[in-house]
């Protein structure tokens, strides 16, 4: 890849939906600061939780209220089993000098995690223990292909993406939970254009809903664009998003989708003190044209959430904050100014919140 594609995509830099909705449009609101709401119940904010490392975590899996995966900087995976009031350094021996920027957990044992960056750095782990031992199900051969981010349908179907190589994106499957991978045909690929890649900031640039429906951010190139698969990534078609592109830090960093057809896309300029208006969109006819929001995140946003039962309400998050929905995107709010990376929830409404120097927060409930 180019050098600068490669600066650019390293990046070195609760409550359920309803209570939720509830709680962001009563009076009084704090912005994670421990004020409370005009009727003297706290308001929502993030409970940072104690890691004891300074890791920047950019993949997060949220498995419950009680538990959940970060994989981060230096090769570090961290696993918590009680809420956050202890972590277990659980990275797989050897793997200090790689880059993991997404994971994905079926439950407390079981997980999958990638590893990013040009040929043999991009890497998939598995492990069935708890992260006690490892496999390395897979170790990119190609110096051309450049992993970015994960994605799972259930248990046993999933997916991997590479920026383009040879013109066009790279999609990796399993059908086995991660144990094995191999790299689908791409003659149901779109072309990519010139510049076009997509970004390893949240590990949701590929994102899945339902048995066979995911979705592909992408930036970089002159149109920011989503791309959309209903057959587990065999063909795809590609939608002009509303997010500003047109420079290699700009585009689509984070997907979130409730359903097959409503999404959420935020993204941004990353760079620090650049502006980035129109930083998020919306679909309601799953990804074949999206709506810049009427009042869209306050900054740079990389990764987004739906609250889970809700329709509505969705948080995302930044290094400058995190903005509230209630309106399933339409119109966004900050709620708190703490810096996170990525957000996930899980379905018994347990919403997490990960970034850098080592930062992992639970929402309060």
């Amino acid at each position: 890849m180019k050098p600068m594609g490669k600066t650019r995509r390293m990046l070195t830099v609760g409550l359920g939906g309803v209570a939720l909705a509830a709680a962001l449009t009563a009076p009084a609101q704090a912005h994670g600061n421990g004020e409370q709401h005009g009727d003297g119940r706290p308001a929502p904010a993030w409970q940072p939780t104690q890691t004891g490392t300074d890791a920047r975590f950019r993949g997060l899996a949220a498995v419950s209220r009680t538990t959940a995966w970060v994989a981060g900087t230096k090769g570090r995976v961290l696993r918590t089993t009680d809420g956050g009031r202890s972590w277990r350094d659980v990275s797989p021996p050897g793997a200090g000098g790689l880059e993991f920027r997404d994971v994905e957990a079926f439950d407390r044992q079981r997980a999958v995690v990638l590893a990013i960056g040009e040929g043999e750095a991009s890497r998939v782990y598995r492990t069935e223990d708890g992260g006690a031992t490892w496999k390395e199900s897979f170790r990119n051969p190609d110096p051309k292909a450049f992993y970015d981010c994960l994605t799972f349908f259930d248990h046993r179907h999933g997916l991997a993406v590479s920026d383009p190589v040879d013109g066009k994106y790279r999609i990796l499957s399993t059908a086995d939970g991660g144990r094995s991978w191999k790299v689908l045909p791409n003659t149901g690929m779109p072309e990519a254009q010139p510049g076009e890649a997509s970004f390893a900031a949240s590990g949701q640039c590929l994102v899945s809903s339902g048995p066979y429906d995911v979705w592909l951010a992408t930036g970089g190139a002159a149109t920011a664009r989503v791309l959309h698969s209903a057959d587990r990534g065999l063909t795809w078609t590609a939608a002009a998003s509303t997010v500003p592109a047109g420079d290699p830090a700009r585009g689509v960093f984070g997907l979130a989708f409730r359903d097959r057809t409503h999404g959420i896309a935020v993204g941004g300029d990353y760079r620090a003190g650049q502006a980035s208006p129109r930083a998020s969109e919306v679909t309601g006819n799953g990804g074949r044209g999206w709506l810049p929001a009427a009042a869209p995140v306050a900054a740079y946003r990389s990764g987004v959430a739906w609250l889970p039962h809700s329709r509505s309400a969705a948080l995302a998050v930044g290094p400058t904050g995190t903005d509230a929905t209630t309106d399933g995107g339409r119109t966004w709010r900050t709620v708190d100014t703490g810096s996170y990376d990525t957000v996930d929830c899980a379905p018994d409404r347990g919403c997490w919140a990960a970034g850098e120097k080592g930062r992992v927060a639970r929402l309060a409930r």
